[in-house]
């Protein structure tokens, strides 16, 4: 082309002409699965939720009985350690944390609660007022060794854990005080073991208990500043300092307050098995029981998403299980199988919902 015929062609007319438009696809699909997808992300709740009333649907169709009051107090009953175990667990996992010590905690504060009453004669009162200061402080050393001195938070509960598992032991002379002693001279140990009625069944205060916890929880951690900053240093703690959260703050608040309620589960254990135990297996699974309600739950491991709702409806799935498949006289077993596939499950959904929401 020469340039006086380059010079002479229209090119703003051909631009005008041209078609205006551009390559398109069919993405409905995709755009029904991503706004599926960021519902899950969205409420992290949902899908414990789902399985929750999908479980209860399945055991209430092949055991009628399941839909009585009375097994679902029950449930609420015997999720209620684990429940409150679990809301601690679910501040330290939303941090990117994990905390193996839970248990350890709940039965060797418990311990105090009850030696101090019984051993050195101080009023019951002041021994739970004790007992919870102890279980703050525990938590807060653990947060301290992962905040300042930089150690992984699975190496330093894992340590914790052993080391006042074996001084419950010591301490107490694996010592167990009686029911019927605590009854007669320190009844204010087994208050969250008191009974009500709900219409024809009976629940205790425990139950209530967890309710008012997951509640108040739910609004702290989504509704108030120090709540945002617990997930912030969970989804990127570099951000988050940039930000302005004092994350090594944070994260020493985050363990104590964890500390805080397994002492709180301590005190709910001697009014639930009415005695004081060291031997409490509580000490040994409590920590995976609690990591169970948190991952089926949908909080996830990596930190930063998830809720203590769901943390409570993964609670009660296990809760769920347990009960429905005694009630249907399945092998023990079954129960553990089936709760491992719910993690595995559990944290695969997780995986699922972050990889596409990215």
């Amino acid at each position: 082309m020469t340039e006086t015929e380059f010079k002479g062609q229209d090119f703003e007319k051909s631009l005008t002409d041209a078609t205006a438009n551009v390559a398109e696809f069919d993405d409905s699909e995709r755009s029904a699965l991503r706004r599926f997808q960021q519902i899950l992300h969205s409420t992290p709740s949902l899908v414990p939720l789902i399985v929750l009333a999908a479980s209860l649907i399945v055991f209430g169709l092949l055991e009628e009985r399941f839909f009585r009051a009375a097994t679902l107090t029950l449930i609420m009953q015997q999720i209620a350690v684990v429940g409150i175990l679990g809301v601690a667990q679910s501040l330290v996992i939303l941090t990117a944390g994990i905390d193996l010590s839970v248990g350890a905690f709940a039965v060797f504060t418990s311990v105090v609660m009850g030696q101090f009453t019984f051993r050195y004669g101080i009023p019951p009162a002041i021994s739970i007022v004790i007992g919870l200061a102890v279980g703050t402080a525990l938590g807060a050393i653990n947060g301290w060794l992962v905040a300042k001195v930089k150690l992984p938070p699975f190496i330093v509960t894992l340590g914790t854990w052993q080391i006042v598992l074996a001084a419950n032991f010591m301490y107490s002379a694996n010592e167990t005080i009686r029911s019927q002693d605590i009854e007669a001279e320190a009844p204010i140990l087994q208050f969250w073991g008191t009974s009500f009625k709900i219409g024809a069944t009976t629940a205790t205060l425990a139950v209530l208990l967890l309710i008012a916890i997951v509640i108040i929880m739910a609004y702290v951690l989504r509704q108030t500043a120090w709540g945002r900053h617990t997930y912030a240093v969970g989804d990127d703690p570099e951000a988050a300092e940039l930000a302005g959260v004092q994350v090594k703050r944070q994260l020493i608040q985050v363990y104590a307050l964890a500390g805080f309620f397994t002492a709180v589960a301590g005190w709910v254990m001697i009014g639930r098995y009415g005695s004081v135990s060291p031997a409490a297996s509580t000490g040994q699974i409590g920590n995976i029981q609690a990591i169970t309600a948190v991952v089926i739950g949908g909080i996830s491991l990596f930190g930063g998403r998830g809720s203590i709702l769901g943390m409570f409806f993964g609670a009660l799935i296990v809760g769920v299980f347990e009960l429905g498949l005694r009630m249907l006289g399945t092998n023990p077993q079954l129960t553990y199988l089936l709760i491992g596939v719910l993690i595995i499950s559990a944290v695969a959904t997780d995986q699922w919902i972050r990889k596409i929401s990215g």
